[in-house]
């Protein structure tokens, strides 16, 4: 009898008391033939030493869900991929209620009190001796392990009959970090910086000062604390920023569109050698993206006499946001200048009809597409011919 292969990409993830799990569900059997033979998932949990054995965590481990398979109507009728004769097309896909093979699978499982207390093997018939180890000199602390929950995939073919199981996750069942304080919310013109207080949830000694000497850690792995960073629109789900966690308290956002609202939230993660547990999610900030940054004053600013007439050249500014330049004019050298262009000109250049023998000054101001201006450029005169 033909049964499925493992669940793939079996991972999970823990935020506080939450267990938050995923899977691929198998499209092919254990001899590559295809459609798989499954018309379900069992997903079994076991609380206690990561020691365990996958055998033990599926006979003695509690089953904390079950995630139904479109199944084949006859799992006799496959498709052999080493042979060139057969077509996939020519066999009935899966059907009935549940998840298409090859789908993604997510669950849940909540650690409720009865979840975190350690699942009971039944001891063997045979007992090893007990050594008494009470007068052996003392050689230091034991090394220090958490309280861990097991969790392994396994899919079940139509007939009942289980097929090999999926790699095994572990959570550890410590307490979770403290959830951050909402995130502060500050942007220039190119980025948006997300920054938090850092967790002190995994601090074991305070750093050192003028009356605390430096701590080195004995007999344990120490924890370490990162973040992780989300995007919370409202009403809508999250987006995760940041795929490995973060170990400053900040977040540089560079995606700019002015004129949206823009909201940050945090997690604290808590890592013990390849262990982590995720504290809850912070508060969400937000802000919206109003541009009052003012474009940089145009540069270059030259001028060419003509008969009756003065030709101004510049460097075009580099914002991408900018609307065009105002040209300013006035009499030289009284300094009193007002614009000539009523709207902005897009052009980096003006040709100016005026009087000959009259000294003119002239400046420029950018304007971005959010009507800010920039300061006044350099001033230069000159007089027509």
């Amino acid at each position: 009898m033909k049964v499925p292969t493992a669940p793939a990409d079996f991972v999970a993830e823990r935020r506080g008391d939450t267990v938050d799990l995923r899977f691929t569900v198998p499209i092919a059997n254990t001899d590559n033939s295809r459609p798989a033979n499954v018309s379900r998932v069992d997903v079994y949990a076991f609380t206690g030493p990561t020691t365990v054995t996958d055998a033990d965590v599926l006979k003695h481990g509690a089953k904390v869900a079950t995630v139904a398979v479109k199944a084949p109507r006859d799992p006799s009728e496959t498709v052999d991929p080493d042979d060139p004769e057969q077509a996939e097309d020519e066999v009935e896909a899966p059907e009935g209620e549940g998840l298409d093979q090859g789908a993604l699978a997510r669950i849940k499982d909540t650690l409720t009190p009865e979840a975190r207390v350690a699942t009971k093997i039944p001891a063997p018939r045979k007992q090893m001796p007990v050594v008494d180890t009470s007068n052996r000199p003392l050689l230091g602390p034991p090394p220090a392990t958490a309280a861990a929950r097991v969790y392994i995939g396994v899919g079940v073919a139509t007939n009942g009959r289980k097929g090999p199981s999926s790699r095994r996750v572990v959570i550890p069942l410590v307490a979770p970090p403290e959830a951050p304080v909402p995130p502060q919310i500050t942007y220039t013109e190119t980025a948006v910086t997300v920054s938090w207080r850092p967790s002190s949830s995994a601090v074991l000694q305070e750093p050192a000062t003028g009356t605390i000497l430096p701590a080195r850690v004995v007999g344990m792995v120490a924890p370490r604390v990162a973040y992780y960073v989300y995007e919370r629109p409202p009403n809508a789900m999250e987006t995760q920023l940041t795929m490995t966690p973060v170990a400053v308290p900040s977040y540089t956002d560079s995606r700019m569109t002015w004129g949206i609202t823009r909201c940050y939230a945090v997690r604290a993660v808590e890592i013990v050698d390849a262990l982590s547990v995720q504290s809850d999610e912070s508060a969400a900030s937000c802000a919206r993206l109003v541009d009052t940054f003012e474009p940089r004053p145009p540069m270059g600013l030259n001028a060419v006499a003509g008969p009756g007439e003065i030709n101004l050249i510049w460097d075009p500014n580099p914002e991408a946001d900018l609307d065009g330049y105002i040209v300013l004019r006035g009499l030289a050298p009284s300094g009193m200048l007002a614009p000539i262009t009523p709207m902005p000109i897009h052009e980096t250049s003006f040709r100016d009809t005026v009087m000959p023998g009259i000294r003119y000054m002239y400046a420029l101001v950018a304007v971005d597409k959010a009507g800010n201006r920039s300061q006044m450029s350099a001033r230069i005169d000159d007089q027509a011919r």
